[in-house]
């Protein structure tokens, strides 16, 4: 049924709807994103909770894998297709997306404090992931199935230690309270009903994205590091305003770094294991590769920005939000203009 929309839409089938056409599902697709990602994270705590399983434990593990979903189904839906600038792409926008725009609204809006020794252990488990990812594009310029596989073991490896850590030190971590008490029943349809609108945005996206990029003559990298990047993200985005309406800001950071961390381990490799891809190349600066020279190093300056002052002070200052909003407007401008 999916496919038969899809073709649809792009024309497959002899039937062209056209860009408006195509503009009206990717829509939809970022609508079933954030719908799903929200009931399938409700679903999965509301069951977590009738088996009596520590809150800690569900906050380091189901919500935070939850939340990141739509990048998973985006970049593992692409890379299955063969579109692998959307499955690499994806990523790095998301990293980018979520602390240069998400994590700096709620930093510029609302500074607070942090706890540092926290913030810690998701800081250098980011830099370590995102090092080995920016040196697998550098020097070797492909992502083979064995890149994938160490990526997926550090999620694995990361998580475990976050719940140890949530485990021995549970003044350290911070959970979002559910508000309201699910039926074991009303859960499960969550769940089920959270996880199927994931894979229908996905596939909405991915497909109508490709054919829109391609339709204006836009690169797809572009695409997939702006737009695409920012639907996937949505779930986050709610999330840090929710957290900065009742005044926890903190949290909001914990969820950002959360998911960065997720992007690079858990979506690419995901993607990667799936079906590994050479580093895409549809963009040059000066002859060189724009992700390289361009992508890459803004990930690692906003990250800096964001998360280093508040590992040595234990604050999130006003200034930090206002330079990452900055960074992120000239960003976009660079990805269509540039």
């Amino acid at each position: 049924m999916l496919e038969f929309v899809s073709n649809w839409v792009t024309g497959a089938d002899g039937l062209n709807l056209g860009l408006i056409g195509a503009i009206i599902l990717f829509i939809i697709g970022f609508a079933a994103l954030i719908k799903g990602g929200d009931w399938f994270v409700d679903g999965s705590v509301g069951i977590a909770k009738k088996f009596h399983l520590p809150e800690l434990l569900i906050g380091a593990t189901v919500v935070s894998i939850g939340t990141t979903l739509p990048e998973v189904m985006v970049s593992a839906t692409s890379a299955a297709k063969g579109v692998s600038s959307i499955a690499y792409g994806n990523a790095i926008g998301s990293v980018i997306c979520n602390t240069a725009l998400i994590a700096a609204l709620t930093v510029a809006i609302r500074p607070s404090l942090v706890n540092r020794k926290a913030l810690a252990i998701p800081v250098i488990s980011f830099f370590i992931a995102a090092f080995f990812y920016a040196g697998v594009a550098i020097f070797a310029r492909e992502f083979s199935r064995p890149v994938g596989i160490i990526l997926l073991a550090m999620f694995v490896i990361y998580m475990i230690i976050t719940v140890m850590q949530a485990i021995r030190h549970p003044d350290d971590a911070e959970t979002e309270e559910i508000e309201k008490q699910l039926s074991l029943f009303k859960s499960i349809v969550l769940l089920v009903l959270g996880a199927a609108l994931i894979a229908v945005g996905a596939n909405f996206l991915v497909d109508n994205g490709t054919y829109i990029a391609r339709a204006v003559g836009v690169p797809e990298t572009v695409i997939a590091l702006t737009f695409v990047a920012l639907g996937t993200s949505l779930p986050e985005l709610v999330t840090a305003i929710t957290s900065l309406v009742k005044g926890h800001g903190a949290l909001s950071l914990g969820n950002v770094i959360g998911a960065n961390i997720f992007n690079i381990v858990l979506v690419s490799g995901m993607a990667i294991t799936i079906k590994p891809f050479a580093l895409p190349a549809e963009k040059l600066i000066g002859g060189m590769n724009a992700s390289l020279v361009v992508d890459m190093p803004v990930m690692f300056l906003v990250m800096g920005i964001l998360t280093l002052p508040a590992v040595f002070s234990g604050k999130l200052k006003r200034w930090q939000g206002i330079a990452l909003l900055a960074i992120y407007i000239g960003f976009v401008v660079f990805q269509f203009v540039g």
